[in-house]
């Protein structure tokens, strides 16, 4: 990784609360939890709805579709946009559409004009705007709380949502039953507007602006994209979330069908075990900071997903009431610690400058295996039954601890990505237009016949970093005709690519490989630097077409002359 491990990093504190006591985070803690209160009292309050005005099972089965939908579509540009604008400005934006648009179901619904495909509309609406908004949530916790206290910060945002999703959907089915569903739209409707005024109210740190015109989303997707390809801890935190997911979904999917069909027991059974499982949560951020002395986030997430196993297992085959409880409380806590292992990883093991996107692509990761897993584990209790349905996914769980050995995860509190040293200006005889490219970078060493080996070593790991970084191409060439000589270059798109590399200066990693190689370099001049743009054939005018050979000019086009 691109990073150094500082030395003597500050003590964290070992008081799961600690990060209460920062001003802004303890208010917009409280702001979050409202609104996550209030989204819950929102999804209550439309299954409710449709329900009434339609008997389709389909319909009310696509309010979820229309919730979870704009995940898919939306979190990589989502994640691109949240590394590339302001980002307290995208917060008022997708909280004020979302605020907006709640404010219009609770209006059409109060006044009777609500019909199953406006309810779709506006669901899918709220979706967007959630779709959006949560890459660049994310990324505001490590601005707001010291790297040691993360942990910390991300456990309190679970139980967060732990606590409003036991306290939510009570809430919303008393205000549904004694008033309607509009005013549980209302509610979380006005909830958003407590979000609003405490960013508004956030003075964030200046941030560097950059001089460039900014990388266009797309490109900013595929650099993502290619940054975590590169980037063996990020990968690691993908493929371990991703194979949890699937497992851990079967509990989601199909807890309901066991309370349902396998106990017989009354929805409010159901409702007590969400409750454990937010109790679950709850137990898991107090104890964390205990933890974390004791375990590595391997071992937080090896024996987390062992005790989900247990979880699973036990919503298989057990009856009693009681048994039940304990393990969904268990797993709240399980779940918690594993989400929160993945979140700081992927939070802490990426510069900032590609922070929300590799957080984007963590949750489609997370949404992919939840969706996925959803599907394959609900056919299997069609085929089979409820309980081996459970059981085999309780069997996929211990089995995936077994990816330790593969994708070791990484946690870096202790990461520091403050670039070693600026990057050298290039001496320029022109400048080029931002858009012109590709451009190649060569750098030209003169190294010694025994040490070339060495050399191309440390070249193929400063080839991770440069793709990781942008590069589309890369590589290490030797001079035929002088043995000594040896290129190392690498190709980006555009010349404005290249300015932004500049401008995001040289990682510790990379400063650490270039100072063993240049001490491998031979020669009283140090390692040679060239900047190459590609050139293009442009068309010439037909009155400055001159034929070879010839001092005639003719008409016609570049390629066209004729003798």
């Amino acid at each position: 990784m691109p990073a150094s491990v500082t030395t003597a990093p500050a003590p964290a504190s070992t008081s799961p609360f600690a990060p209460l006591r920062i001003p802004f985070f303890r208010m917009l803690w409280i702001a979050s939890f409202v609104s996550n209160i209030g989204t819950w009292m929102q999804n209550v309050g439309a299954v409710g709805l449709m329900t009434e005005l339609t008997p389709s099972p389909i319909l009310v089965s696509l309010l979820q579709t229309a919730s979870a939908l704009p995940v898919f579509l939306l979190s990589l540009p989502a994640g691109a946009l949240a590394d590339l604008v302001d980002r307290r400005r995208m917060l008022l934006l997708t909280q004020a559409w979302m605020a907006a648009t709640a404010l219009l179901l609770a209006t059409v619904t109060l006044l009777g004009f609500t019909t199953p495909w406006l309810l779709l509309l506006l669901t899918f609406m709220l979706g967007l705007g959630g779709a959006l908004n949560n890459p660049v949530w994310q990324t505001v916790t490590p601005e707001l709380v010291p790297r040691q206290e993360l942990p910390q910060a991300i456990a309190l945002n679970s139980v967060s949502f732990n606590l409003a999703r036991a306290f939510g959907p009570a809430l919303g089915g008393l205000v549904i039953g004694y008033f309607s569903a509009g005013a549980a739209f209302l509610i979380n409707g006005l909830s958003f507007l407590a979000t609003i005024y405490m960013v508004w109210s956030w003075k964030r740190e200046p941030q560097v602006v950059s001089a460039l015109a900014g990388e266009r989303v797309l490109a900013a997707i595929r650099g993502g994209i290619r940054y975590a390809r590169y980037a063996p801890p990020v990968q690691n935190i993908l493929m371990r979330g991703v194979c949890f997911t699937f497992g851990a979904s079967a509990l989601f999917a199909l807890m309901p069908a066991v309370v349902a069909h396998r106990l017989h027991a009354p929805t409010s059974f159901y409702s007590m075990l969400l409750s454990c499982m937010g109790l679950g949560a709850v137990l898991g951020a107090v104890i964390l900071p205990r933890l974390n002395r004791y375990l590595s986030i391997n071992w937080r997430v090896t024996v987390a997903t062992v005790a989900f196993a247990a979880g699973l297992t036990g919503l298989a085959f057990a009856d009693s009431h009681w048994l039940l409880y304990g393990l969904l409380t268990l797993v709240g806590l399980a779940w918690m610690l594993v989400l929160n292992s993945f979140s700081v990883g992927v939070q802490t093991v990426v510069p900032r400058w590609v922070q929300a996107r590799t957080i984007s692509l963590y949750l489609l990761t997370i949404q992919g295996g939840m969706a996925l897993g959803s599907i394959v584990w609900g056919a299997v209790a069609e085929r089979l039954t409820i309980s081996w349905a459970l059981a085999g996914a309780a069997t996929w769980l211990l089995l995936s601890t077994l990816l330790v050995f593969r994708f070791a995860l990484r946690s870096g509190e202790a990461l520091d990505f403050t670039p070693a040293r600026p990057r050298l200006e290039p001496v320029l005889a022109q400048e080029p237009v931002p858009a012109e490219g590709p451009v190649i970078i060569t750098t030209t060493y003169r190294i010694k016949p025994e040490d070339r080996h060495t050399f191309v070593f440390l070249m193929e790991k400063l080839a991770r970093i440069r793709r990781r970084e942008g590069a589309i191409r890369v590589g290490t060439y030797a001079d035929l005709a002088d043995p000594m000589r040896l290129v190392e270059y690498f190709m980006v798109e555009t010349w404005e690519e290249h300015e932004q590399q500049h401008e995001r200066g040289v990682s510790y990693e990379e400063a650490d490989l270039k100072s063993v190689a240049q001490q491998l370099h031979q020669g009283p001049e140090p390692p040679q630097v060239a900047h190459l743009l590609a050139q293009h054939a442009q068309p010439v005018p037909p009155e400055q077409m001159m034929v070879p050979g010839s001092t005639r000019l003719v008409a016609g086009t570049a390629g066209e002359a004729t003798s």
